[in-house]
């Protein structure tokens, strides 16, 4: 069960790419153990929200704090090292380097909490047992996700920001991305925060909802209500 303290807690922030002004005055708050979409168009402001976590490229303002502390002047890397973890859009392998050796990338975050192993993410990704000795440019691109995904854990984080981890990919890629989230929250204790334009992936992922326009936070609030108003999907998700 979540705890009521939140493990990262968000108050008025604003980022900013040059003089564009892409987040406004935004708030959420994480708990540790909890499961969050983050919901939007694209363009909405997703991935600079989840950048702007990290202070990963947009000038940033307002207040995080995460554990309790706040991370004002607070470097990514370190960011990273408190259990910050993000998994980019993009996936970032490297591509002449082996599969185990991309995963084994994120255990450098790991610094002072319980450390994953790559046998732990063997179990929870047995799909990347096979794959291990391929160099990372061989991979097709729902192995690329899952390599992405495994790399972010090796950190040990204590939240973990994905994001759009199924975008671009088929059906049964997408399904099998969910199964293994789910064997994740089951084995691990860890916050998700995911933002993601897949509904049905998301519903299947997370406990709450945030939805997100044009930089702003429009809804925060529970499945069911969410369901509750078939407005938000008109007005805030359809193409």
């Amino acid at each position: 069960m979540a705890s009521t303290e939140p493990l990262l807690r968000v108050s008025e922030l604003h980022a900013f790419y040059g003089g564009s002004h892409v987040i406004q005055d935004a708030s959420l708050s994480v708990a540790p153990g909890e499961s969050v979409a983050l919901l939007g168009r694209n363009g909405a402001g997703k991935s600079t929200l989840m950048k702007s976590l990290l202070d990963a490229g947009p000038r940033v303002e307002g207040e995080i704090h995460f554990g309790g502390q706040d991370l004002r002047g607070v470097s990514p890397d370190e960011r990273s090292r408190r259990g910050l973890m993000l998994v980019p859009e993009d996936r970032r392998i490297y591509p002449d380097i082996s599969v185990a050796e991309n995963i084994e990338l994120g255990a450098q975050a790991a610094r002072g909490r319980d450390p994953v192993t790559l046998t732990e993410i063997y179990d929870l990704f047995p799909l990347l047992v096979p794959l291990k000795e391929r160099a990372g440019y061989q991979m097709s691109g729902g192995q690329q996700q899952l390599v992405a995904v495994a790399r972010g854990l090796m950190g040990a984080p204590r939240l973990l920001l994905l994001d759009e981890p199924v975008e671009g990919l088929a059906p049964v890629v997408v399904d099998e991305m969910a199964q293994h989230i789910a064997r994740i929250r089951e084995t691990r204790s860890l916050a998700l925060l995911i933002a993601e334009q897949n509904l049905s992936f998301a519903r299947r992922c997370t406990d709450r909802v945030l939805l997100i326009d044009s930089g702003r936070i429009v809804f925060d609030g529970s499945w069911t209500d969410f369901d509750a108003d078939p407005d938000l999907k008109e007005r805030y998700l359809a193409v």
